[in-house]
């Protein structure tokens, strides 16, 4: 599985980070995080801001931080 964090590394994109990745430990999934900060690349998903959740090539959130129950149901969805 793939979690994107879209976000120029401000501190709210930092903590999206620290939390998806607590959300995927505690709902015991693997998945590889990758940090998106590129301005360009980030315009190509459909969000108004960040940062940005993307899981498996979907965006889940943007210009929030999510509740990590709620990331969790959105890995364990994703993961069928």
């Amino acid at each position: 599985m793939e979690i994107r964090i879209l976000g120029t590394g401000c501190p709210n994109c930092l903590r999206l980070e620290r939390v998806a990745r607590e959300a995927a430990q505690e709902a015991g999934v693997q998945a590889e995080f990758v940090k998106v900060t590129d301005i360009a690349e980030i315009m190509t998903y459909p969000i108004l801001g960040t940062p940005g959740l993307v899981i498996n090539g979907r965006v889940k959130s943007s210009g929030r931080i999510p509740r990590k129950e709620e990331i969790i149901a959105w890995l364990k969805e994703a993961e069928g």
